[in-house]
């Protein structure tokens, strides 16, 4: 069974930044697409960034040049960095894990509340 587990999220001002974790145990890590998703009260879910398990990184629009995601296969941990945080950008984020055409895999989400 794939474990994802988030963690790092927490309040935050207005212009500032966190970085989130995803720990996994997913064997043949290096193999997976990992992503990040993030929710925001009463709005669709939505992707934020991807990494392949090369490194190859995508980001959505809204946050290129603001967010960066990275990987260390040798500890089967994602990452995401998140700078220059606006109150409309609170949501729960999640991440992701996808091998080929298999499924994805989500983690339990973990709130980012972005204050004024």
């Amino acid at each position: 069974q794939v474990h994802l587990v988030e963690s790092g999220g927490g309040l935050v001002q207005a212009g500032g930044s966190l970085r989130l974790s995803c720990a996994t145990s997913i064997s043949y890590f290096s193999r997976y697409t990992m992503g990040w998703y993030r929710q925001a009260p009463g709005k669709q879910r939505e992707l934020v960034a991807a990494i392949t398990g090369g490194g190859g990184p995508n980001y959505a629009d809204s946050v290129k040049g603001r967010f960066t995601i990275s990987r260390d296969n040798a500890q089967d941990t994602v990452y995401l960095q998140m700078n220059s945080l606006k109150p409309e950008h609170t949501a729960v984020s999640y991440c992701t894990a996808r091998y080929a055409f298999g499924p994805t895999y989500w983690g339990q989400g973990t709130q980012v509340p972005v204050s004024s």
